[in-house]
């Protein structure tokens, strides 16, 4: 699996840490940014690795800014991104059984590293379930126009 990074200057040391890890794990990862501590806009590297994930050169994103939200925010505005906040190990695998989600968004303010780490091997490791009713609703979604 080829998974794309990206982080604000709130979810830096995050990344950092991660990245390393998955790419232990034997992941390909292309790290996005930021590279510092200086302060940036998430919109930046939240748009770089949706459209990424979108243009299938990855498999899937994941994204830390602060909180995750705004990161989240923006990456679903890239069409065929389901990018999903999570900051649990609960939700890390209901968003990818139940909504396919292939970007993940965490907060690098509010989730300890180790619990970080715990997320994305969850979220890396789960398969989405492939159940009638969680396709007919992701059709839903990726249907959408909106107005």
């Amino acid at each position: 699996m080829k998974i794309a990074l990206g982080a604000d200057h709130g979810g830096y040391s995050h990344k950092e840490t991660i990245k390393k890890h998955l790419i232990e794990r034997g992941f390909e990862v292309k790290d996005f940014g930021t590279y510092s501590l200086e302060s940036t806009d998430y919109n930046d590297f939240a748009i770089k690795v949706a459209e990424s994930v979108r243009d299938k050169l990855y498999d899937r994103g994941i994204l830390i800014c602060g909180t995750g939200i705004g990161m989240s925010v923006m990456a679903n505005k890239v069409k065929g991104i389901r990018a999903a906040l999570v900051h649990d190990l609960f939700t890390a695998e209901a968003t990818r059984l139940h909504n396919n989600t292939n970007v993940l968004a965490m907060g690098g303010r509010v989730i300890e590293l180790e619990k970080a780490l715990k997320i994305v091997d969850v979220w890396v490791d789960t398969k989405f379930s492939n159940e009638e009713r969680h396709i007919r609703r992701i059709k839903k979604i990726d249907g959408y126009k909106g107005e």
